[in-house]
């Protein structure tokens, strides 16, 4: 079986995707004479928030609904899905470079989002696991596959995600809300005259503000309180079948 071996050189945001696209470089070494006619490539990225290292006060205060308080990371800070894709790899002799680019998402609701977006500075440690399908051989070809335990470690700077992240969205971000509650907030619109979707929810949250903090609610029983206190997001911490 052939000796692959991936390294990730470098990433950058794709300035011309019609969505937020990161685009990985990665180095391929299959042996200084072997032949690879072509590569069926899979890659899995996680994030392993757990290799960051330090966290400022508000980064760990964004981040407490993935992973809730500080001291409860050494049991909640595990890997999150970040992505999965698939490329094929032209043919080659010991070792390429190709391309590997990653639609993102800006969503909130998924938690490699949330996690991105709650890095002020620094590095996301991100890990990307390999499989996959290659066809091998200096005279014919032969199938065999990509080990499954090709990986490769890299880190990768925020203000490369920031810099995507504000090639499609400006300035602004989005929100996910079921259909019946955009209704109400459009019926609402209507209702007094607002010129945008902002001038909606800044006259919601003024008029929230006005009405004061709403009553405490009702103290759950122990035990209650202990199951909320220990949930948190599920999150990726296997490969995924191919």
């Amino acid at each position: 079986m052939t000796g692959f071996t991936f390294t990730c050189t470098g990433v950058r945001a794709d300035p011309y995707a019609a969505g937020p696209t990161l685009v990985f470089r990665l180095r391929i070494t299959a042996g200084a004479a072997t032949r690879v006619h072509a590569l069926a490539l899979r890659c899995q990225l996680r994030i392993e928030p757990a290799r960051r290292g330090a966290y400022s006060d508000a980064e760990a205060e964004a981040l407490h609904d993935l992973f809730g308080d500080r001291s409860r990371w050494g049991t909640t800070l595990q890997p999150v899905q970040f992505a999965q894709v698939s490329i094929m790899v032209p043919g080659f002799t010991g070792e390429t470079e190709t391309d590997v680019p990653v639609p993102c998402t800006y969503d909130m609701d998924i938690g490699a989002g949330r996690y991105l977006a709650a890095l002020d500075d620094g590095e996301v440690p991100l890990l990307m696991l390999f499989s996959g399908t290659a066809f091998t051989g200096a005279g014919g070809f032969r199938v065999e596959p990509v080990p499954w335990d090709c990986e490769a470690a890299y880190r990768m700077p925020v203000a490369v995600w920031r810099e995507m992240i504000e090639q499609h969205f400006p300035g602004s971000g989005w929100l996910r809300l079921p259909r019946a509650t955009l209704e109400e907030l459009l019926a609402y619109r209507s209702r007094h005259a607002l010129a945008s979707w902002e001038a909606t929810v800044r006259s919601l949250l003024d008029a929230a503000a006005a009405a004061g903090p709403p009553p405490p609610e009702p103290r759950a029983p122990d035990a209650a309180r202990a199951a909320w206190a220990g949930a948190v997001l599920p999150r990726a911490t296997e490969r995924t079948a191919p």
